[in-house]
């Protein structure tokens, strides 16, 4: 059985204290969130293109049967298009049903339409039968008053972020913080494991315009770029081990690979 890192004892007494008293979170009527975790990411196959942007990835992914996963990243600024509240960079890990129908969501990103400013923010979003549903709202439940989706997070730190089933319902961790969590009830109980886990970095922009940097802008293959490590899986019988593609690697690559972390990152085309 791997790692529970921690995180299941917790949660449930946190829950009891504060659900009640959290302020709901707020609702953006936005593009839906990382669109890649129900599309193939095959490797260099180029950017994904639909809702009306091109996606970009690097992505670790794991096919099993958990009850959640998490995994640490470097939090960092990356450069989006000035004044384009439709662009984002971001990194985040996903754990999804077999269909890649159901999916619970945690990660940061740069996003000007969705945060105001161009600094990393903790950002929380769920998939129910393969409809979109909004950033850090849309049913979440907030329980701490500290740890909340949508802070703003300091460039150049590192974050764990983790995603646990406890109870029918999927918890979203940050620093072994419970932050909320997505009630079961979203799914009509019917999503209460995961069989596929991502942890990525994305670059949605306009089709043709490939400006927006991932991670600290530097390429995944060279010194001093942006990561994603320590990737644990929860409650399952197999050891975590992710399979490392890139959809354009001239522009975002990968690099360092291990079975459990990888170096990403990229300019894209050049500078916005």
């Amino acid at each position: 059985m791997a790692a529970t890192l921690g995180l299941t004892a917790a949660a449930p007494a946190t829950a009891a204290t504060a659900t009640t008293a959290a302020a709901p979170a707020t609702s953006h009527a936005l593009p839906p969130a990382v669109p890649s975790t129900a599309a193939p990411l095959a490797a260099g196959s180029g950017p994904i293109c639909w809702f009306g942007a091109c996606y970009d990835y690097v992505s670790g992914r794991q096919t099993t049967d958990a009850a959640g996963a998490s995994v640490q990243m470097l939090q960092a600024a990356p450069t989006v298009k000035p004044g384009d509240t439709s662009s984002h960079s971001l990194q985040e890990l996903a754990v999804q049903s077999a269909d890649k129908k159901s999916t619970v969501e945690v990660g940061w990103t740069v996003d000007l339409g969705l945060n105001g400013d161009l600094l990393p923010h903790l950002f929380v979003y769920h998939w129910v039968d393969g409809q979109e549903s909004c950033y850090n709202g849309c049913g979440f439940v907030p329980v701490s008053r500290t740890v909340t989706a949508g802070m703003a997070l300091r460039p150049g730190d590192a974050g764990r972020y983790g995603i646990v089933n406890i109870g029918g319902d999927w918890w979203i961790f940050y620093n072994q913080h419970a932050v909320g969590y997505f009630p079961g009830s979203l799914w009509n109980g019917g999503y209460t494991r995961t069989q596929v886990i991502t942890a990525f970095g994305e670059v949605a922009h306009a089709a043709g315009s490939t400006c927006e940097s991932m991670g600290d802008g530097r390429f995944g293959s060279a010194p001093g770029s942006g990561w994603i490590r320590d990737f644990q899986l929860v409650d399952s019988a197999d050891p975590a081990r992710l399979t490392v593609t890139a959809t354009s690697p001239a522009l975002y690559d990968s690099g360092r690979v291990t079975p459990t972390g990888f170096h990403l990152g990229g300019p894209g085309a050049g500078p916005c």
